[in-house]
């Protein structure tokens, strides 16, 4: 009768084990200067992102089972697309617009490049959908995710006993993404007192962040935000549209009774080594091509940013070892720990 008492305490021992692991949160790494953790962001449990990555990975939300979340947003790319203008899905058609990076998503209030989607586990709906993304109806996926044992048992250890639907595959991989925190650049070693800015990295610096010079920290705030974008959007004077028809991608559009159209969310200057080509439509390939734009090549559409204080004259002018300084502290946002953290990684590899 002893030893029955011994072993049903053991027993007892490990299922509370069980449950105490099952609902260990996610350790959120040093976030310096960063801003605070928004007060709507829930830090998930480390069984609810293991769930969420096993789902981002895997090509069963898609129509035939080949293409997954990850066939765009690529790892090794700072989840981009590569050196892909545009994404090909599961139609073999491409898309319209470049496909963005994944990082430092919590503090965003919104997503895609038109804001269109209020949360992560909103955004997390349209490309199983879409036709031409991932082309899978809904209904359909919640019954090929309910058919396998793997995710049973993976949603229950994550989410208990709540019901496997869309709602909770889409939280589950907002969870994933909600944790993919790139913060590990030789600029946040600096802001941390690790490291030090080269003579030419800190001009580029000072560069970026005086509005006489490249007047970048209007919308890329660097000196007190290490964010890179003040998340919001903006018409940067890609197109000199005279009316809203004018724009070959309204972006915004008409949005809360303004006229936005050619407007898109502003992204971090963090990680541009991995994420070429950029803008909206991936139309320049290389970062000399995206400072050539700034200095000299701004156009003045009717509805411009009015932060973009020097479109009138085409742009801010830098001079060649201007826009090599630029060049240099703009390299030092990149974060090579980020693409290599097997926590992010593929884990069907």
């Amino acid at each position: 009768m002893k030893r029955f008492f011994i072993f049903s305490g053991f027993i007892l021992c490990l299922v509370s084990f069980r449950q105490d692991h099952q609902h260990e949160l996610w350790p959120i790494p040093e976030l310096k200067l960063f801003p605070s953790l928004p007060d709507n962001f829930k830090v998930p449990t480390k069984a609810q992102v293991k769930l969420g990555r096993f789902l981002f990975y895997d090509p069963i939300l898609s129509a035939d089972s080949t293409f997954s979340c990850s066939s765009c947003h690529q790892q090794e790319y700072a989840f981009a697309d590569g050196e892909m203008r545009f994404s090909r899905g599961i139609s073999g058609k491409l898309m319209s617009r470049n496909t963005p990076p994944l990082f430092n998503l919590i503090w965003y209030p919104s997503f895609f490049w038109d804001g269109r989607a209020e949360s992560l586990a909103e955004q997390a709906l349209h490309p199983v959908r879409h036709p031409d993304e991932m082309n899978l109806n809904w209904t359909l996926a919640e019954k090929k995710v309910l058919r396998s044992k793997r995710y049973q048992e993976l949603f229950n250890e994550a989410y208990g006993d709540l019901p496997i639907d869309s709602n909770l595959i889409c939280q589950a991989l907002a969870a994933f993404q909600s944790v993919l925190f790139s913060q590990n650049s030789k600029y946040d070693k600096v802001l941390r007192g690790e490291a030090y800015f080269s003579a030419l990295e800190y001009q580029g610096f000072q560069i970026a962040n005086l509005q006489s010079k490249g007047d970048c920290q209007q919308c890329h705030s660097t000196d007190a935000n290490a964010l890179a974008t003040n998340l919001s959007f903006s018409n940067n004077g890609l197109n000199a549209a005279l009316h809203s028809a004018a724009y070959p991608d309204s972006g915004k559009g008409r949005s809360n009774g303004l006229d936005q159209s050619g407007w898109f969310k502003v992204p971090s200057l963090r990680n541009l080594l991995f994420t070429a080509p950029y803008m909206h439509d991936g139309r320049f390939k290389t970062l000399e091509e995206l400072i050539d734009f700034y200095s000299e090549s701004v156009q003045e559409p009717y509805n411009i940013d009015s932060k973009m204080q020097y479109a009138h004259r085409g742009g801010v002018h830098l001079s060649s070892q201007e826009k090599k300084a630029l060049l240099a502290f703009l390299k030092t946002l990149t974060d090579s720990s980020f693409i290599r953290d097997t926590s992010f990684a593929n884990p069907y590899n």
